[in-house]
């Protein structure tokens, strides 16, 4: 399965086909205008190393838009099969105005999806900023070529392709910082398998620009390869949506289990979302992948799963357990992690950390008296959090205490049944929920907050 990022990216930009709206509007309206600047400036003031014949535009236009229909989705992104054309274009089109023919392709590609309405015409300025690429390899042509194609411009294709790389990665990466709030840490990954893609693509193009000098009707013999490739296309899609579907199924089933618990004991149930929220907050703080993210936010929701299996008698009684009791809830780890084992995928994981989710950092802990590192780092927060939120809820044999005791607790024991980076980084995320409440004032409460989702959008 992907990355948790990856997956969100992934499933929300399949969805986002509404208008543009605050930051990101802002952001492609600027980015579209200014490459509609840069474009015309080419078109101006950049040499025409050829005429332009507009039967040979119009046809080029037509094909890249047909072309940019064609997604080749990935995990990590998705690119088209237009490189496939903007080379021909290089080569048979004035390079000063390949620019605002890939831009012309870009819109009328989408142009059925204007018209009946499953398209915001505001995302047009999407396709202005996706525009931005042709701008290296096209100044980089003009410089460096004006004849017909020959195997032997394979460096000068080398250094368009690498031009297109370089500006295709600043101009994305600013665009989703600026507009969308995407890390540019992410972008590595993101447009990796996009430039593999356009690398391999770009050289079918040359083969059909040779084709198109030698023997111009020798040019329906690549028409095979799109048709190739929407069947590619959609077989991937189809694979990704089905991965995309089991994703939610999983994080359906933890929801569910979690309301199964909060129905057999009401108590357990509020206090695991309790638990839920100050885990992810210190999961948060740890800087975890999202990936990690998720196994503590399903761990946490679902540590207490195993008591489902535990008497009712036990559960709910309203004095201290009996040694031979505990005995008994203390299985409810193990019959927890069997609970999960049986659903399986994500959550077989989940029920590894939901067993561990006892142990001490000092070994002495249940069931398999686990110590410092070899606990996994989600169970040792889970672990933290869990125990903060049971000292400060009411019980039916005792007060709450409050928080302030609560938390040189957990400092008291830290070292010992704690881990004492965990500890400290609690108290870092009390100490932060309260300032964003209440200025700089110390803490004497603590709050809880839910982060907000980043949005992400996969590159063309």
């Amino acid at each position: 399965m992907a990355p948790l990022e990856i997956e969100q990216l992934v499933g929300e930009s399949r969805q986002d086909t509404g208008r543009l709206r605050g930051r990101e509007a802002i952001t492609e309206a600027v980015g579209g205008c200014a490459f509609l600047a840069a474009a015309a400036a080419m078109a101006a003031f950049v040499p025409w190393e050829r005429s332009l014949t507009p039967l040979a535009a119009i046809l080029l236009v037509v094909l890249f838009a047909a072309a940019s229909c064609v997604k080749l989705e990935d995990w990590i992104g998705h690119t088209d099969t237009t490189q496939i054309v903007i080379v021909p274009m290089l080569y048979f089109l004035p390079c000063a105005v390949v620019p605002l023919a890939v831009c012309c392709g870009l819109l009328l590609g989408h142009l059925p999806e204007y018209i009946t309405g499953r398209r915001h015409p505001s995302r047009a300025l999407l396709s202005l900023g996706n525009s931005w690429y042709a701008i290296a390899p096209a100044l980089v042509f003009a410089l460096g070529s004006g004849g017909d194609p020959d195997l032997s411009d394979w460096p000068l294709l080398a250094g368009a392709l690498g031009a297109q790389f370089a500006l295709d990665s600043v101009v994305s990466t600013a665009r989703d910082w600026i507009g969308l709030g995407i890390s540019p840490r992410m972008q590595p990954r993101l447009l990796a398998w996009v430039f593999l893609a356009d690398a391999c693509l770009a050289a079918v193009g040359l083969f059909a620009a040779l084709i198109v000098v030698e023997e111009p009707a020798a040019l329906l013999l690549l028409v095979p390869l799109p048709a190739l490739f929407v069947l590619y296309a959609r077989e991937r899609e189809e694979r990704i949506t089905s991965a995309l579907e089991l994703s939610q199924a999983y994080r359906g089933t933890a929801l569910l289990l979690g309301d199964v618990v909060e129905a057999d004991d009401e108590y357990t149930g509020s206090h695991s979302r309790s638990v839920v929220e100050l885990s992810v907050l210190v999961a948060d703080r740890l800087k975890l992948d999202a990936h990690e993210r998720r196994h503590v936010e399903f761990a946490a929701l679902l540590h207490d799963v195993g008591k489902i299996a535990i008497p009712d008698e036990i559960i709910n009684k309203p004095g201290p357990l009996t040694d031979e009791e505990w005995v008994v809830m203390r299985t409810h780890t193990v019959r927890g992690q069997e609970l999960l084992d049986k659903v399986g995928g994500v959550l077989r994981e989940v029920g590894v950390i939901v067993r561990a989710s006892h142990e001490r950092w000092d070994g002495g802990g249940y069931p398999d008296g686990l110590s410092g590192p070899s606990i996994p780092l989600a169970a040792r927060i889970v672990s933290c959090c869990d125990a903060f939120n049971a000292m400060t809820t009411k019980r039916s044999y005792r007060l709450p205490m409050s928080q302030e005791v609560a938390l040189r607790e957990l400092v008291d024991n830290a070292g010992t049944q704690f881990d004492p980076h965990v500890v400290k980084t609690l108290i870092a995320v009390m100490r932060s929920s309260v300032r964003s409440r209440d200025g700089d004032r110390r803490f004497d409460r603590a709050g809880a907050g839910t982060p907000a989702d980043e949005r992400l959008r996969v590159h063309r």
